[in-house]
């Protein structure tokens, strides 16, 4: 089976840790780097910030704003495990803190990334406190309101950023997740058309073999029980048993070369069965010695569907099968007629009054409830068992179209 290519190595290696084919919790050499790049960032902008407000900072408040930054910078390393507590800490620090202002919008831009609804709410509440309250804390060349504008221009792009990024993991995800159903699919429906592949050259077997091997059994017995027989009927018998021993070799050849190489349809497949053909089929039983009488009433048999032909006509060979294995001295009538449906019936009369019988091959019964799949695939319905006579009826009816 072929498996969807996977990416490179180097490629791989460029993902985020949670989009990496098979993650295992490790992080990946981007989020080294981004870890990297984050903190330089947050630094940058923390110390323009203070720089933008020294002239506000005493020296105590100096050593505090430059604490408060280190533990935002700190904070950090739990923003992947942590969103929304990492956010709404860092957010606050930058209330009173000139160097927490860079890690607070690293961990506002991760909230938007990672956190929930309700995190991404708090910490957009809280970069407001801290939008309004910084500026008065520490007075800047700039006015108030600019500096508010600012600063709410900064969080929005921030914010919606991470927003961005976060669609863009999902639809990842998404893609990934639909790849891999879609081959699940695919896979699923291979095994399903090798098991109905099975199923369908089971079925043909079962059909076509258990019908040569049933002449087979005939006339073999017809042997065994007519020691007295003349020498051209001894040859008559020996040649339908080597023709039927040949052509059953050769229809299980044909199967097994299907099963072993896996390929059906590499070769052509032999003529199917048709209607024109039950006439035929039914002067073979009768030259394996059976009684059988038939009636066809369809004005044109070449002109019915394939599958329907093909479905009548293992109808007629399944009955004419039973009737050679459980019943063999029984006589048996075929009739099929045309109508609204095709109705196609095989009887086989009960034995009244005969000699000794060779005894019934055996059979799984298999083979009718195989035909009854058959019937009802082609839309019609199947009907067997005993009728008030004691005769075996076999009855289907099939629409002209399925």
């Amino acid at each position: 089976m072929r498996r969807t290519p996977s990416i490179s190595r180097w490629q791989n290696a460029l993902l985020p840790g949670e989009l990496r084919e098979n993650p295992d919790g490790r992080r990946s050499m981007r989020d080294w780097i981004v870890d990297v790049l984050m903190y330089l960032i947050a630094v940058g902008v923390g110390i323009f910030v203070f720089a933008d407000t020294e002239d506000a900072h005493g020296d105590l408040a100096s050593l505090g704003d430059l604490v408060a930054g280190v533990v935002a910078l700190i904070a950090l390393g739990w923003r992947r495990s942590r969103p929304t507590a990492v956010g709404v800490f860092t957010t606050a620090l930058a209330v009173v803190s000139a160097f927490a202002a860079g890690p607070a919008l690293i961990a506002g831009f991760n909230v938007a990334l990672r956190g929930s609804r309700r995190g991404i709410l708090a910490v957009v509440g809280a970069s407001g406190v801290s939008i309004v309250i910084f500026p008065l804390l520490y007075e800047s060349d700039d006015p108030w309101l600019l500096s508010v504008f600012i600063g709410a221009l900064v969080t929005a792009v921030v914010i919606g950023w991470g927003l961005f990024a976060r669609v863009s993991r999902a639809q990842v995800l998404d893609l990934r997740e639909r790849a891999a159903r879609l081959e699940a699919e695919h896979r699923l429906r291979i095994e399903q058309a090798r098991d109905a592949e099975r199923r369908r050259i089971a079925g043909e077997m079962h059909d076509v073999l258990a019908h040569r091997v049933s002449l087979l059994s005939l006339h073999a017995g017809a042997l065994e029980f007519r020691p007295d027989a003349s020498p051209e009927e001894i040859a008559e018998a020996a040649g339908v048993i080597r023709t039927s021993a040949h052509a059953a070799l050769e229809e299980l050849r044909q199967v097994i070369g299907v099963l072993r190489d896996g390929a059906p349809g590499s070769e052509p497949e032999p003529p199917q069965p048709t209607l024109a053909r039950i006439p035929e089929l039914v002067d073979e039983s009768r030259a394996a010695g059976m009684r059988v009488r038939c009636r066809i009433d369809v004005p044109d048999l070449e002109a019915a569907p394939a599958a329907l032909g093909r479905t009548a006509y293992r109808v007629v060979q399944e009955g004419l099968t039973n009737a050679r294995k459980h019943a063999p001295a029984a006589a048996v009538d075929v009739t099929i007629s045309g109508g609204e449906a095709l109705v196609v019936e095989v009887v086989s009369r009960r034995p009244v009054g005969v000699g000794v019988a060779p005894a019934p091959l055996p059979g799984a019964g298999s083979g009718l409830i195989g035909l009854g799949e058959r019937v009802a695939l082609a839309g019609g319905e199947l009907h067997h068992g005993p009728d008030h006579s004691g005769d075996f009826v076999l009855r289907a009816a099939l629409p002209w179209a399925p």
